[in-house]
């Protein structure tokens, strides 16, 4: 393939637009935000998870006092009945009467026992209170440190977005350029090269591979044309020849 020589230089100025356009998406992936908001995502999942097991327990602990104090005040209030019907003198039979007398003894035991529970749940119920006021709290705060670097990343997105949409402004001018045969065999080799399609050669050594021309490849590239377009005999990129090459 031929190509004038100032095409051939183009293609330096192309290779190092594309070599910014790729450390900005570099860049762009390699944020810090990145692993920041994933380790943060993972912690506030597991809090919320935390947080909802918390706020179970406290809604079934209320569920379960509100029944215990029912049971409560149904046993309070058959034994006030059974107390006025005794106060009452209603009752004259003295097997009658300590029928009575021995199920208002055995209501008031039960009423204690009921009541031991009901405060028993109260306090379960309490330590989830706290537990649930705790875990929002601390949802509240990892979810700000997640905003707080959620915005870091979009500002620095923004800003690697606006560079890079410029540099593909440049990179356009500069492809329309470059002869369209050179161009397609260029970004061929990109894409095969790890994103390097084209090399200067500076002092008989291709800035592609890094690698100094032997003698005998030194001595290909001075008896060739200045319009025919070279390759690297070790990488197979494109080698640009300047003023620098060393020849």
């Amino acid at each position: 393939m031929n190509a004038a020589p100032a095409d051939q230089i183009r293609l330096l100025d192309l290779q190092s637009l594309d070599a910014r356009l790729q450390q900005l998406a570099h860049k762009r992936r390699s944020l810090p935000e990145h692993a920041e908001i994933e380790s943060l995502t993972k912690d506030l999942t597991q809090l919320r998870d935390l947080l909802v097991a918390a706020q179970t327990e406290e809604s079934d602990c209320s569920r379960e006092q509100t029944k215990a104090e029912q049971d409560v005040d149904q046993v309070r209030q058959r034994a006030a009945r059974d107390q006025k019907r005794l106060d009452s003198g209603a009752v004259s039979s003295p097997k009658d009467l300590e029928n009575l007398q021995r199920e208002i003894a055995s209501l008031a035991k039960r009423q204690g026992d009921l009541e031991d529970v009901v405060l028993e749940v109260m306090e379960r119920r309490e330590s989830a209170q706290e537990r649930v006021a705790e875990l929002t709290e601390r949802v509240s705060s990892v979810q700000s440190k997640i905003d707080d670097a959620t915005a870091r990343r979009d500002e620095a997105f923004e800003s690697f977005d606006g560079e890079a949409a410029t540099v593909t402004k440049e990179r356009e001018v500069v492809a329309g350029s470059v002869p369209a045969d050179l161009l397609k065999l260029y970004d061929k080799l990109r894409q095969q090269q790890g994103g390097v399609g084209a090399a200067r050669l500076y002092q008989r050594r291709c800035e592609g591979c890094r690698l100094e021309l032997n003698i005998t490849e030194v001595n290909e590239v001075k008896a060739a044309s200045p319009d025919t377009v070279l390759r690297c005999e070790n990488c197979r990129r494109i080698l640009v020849r300047t003023s620098e090459s060393g020849l």
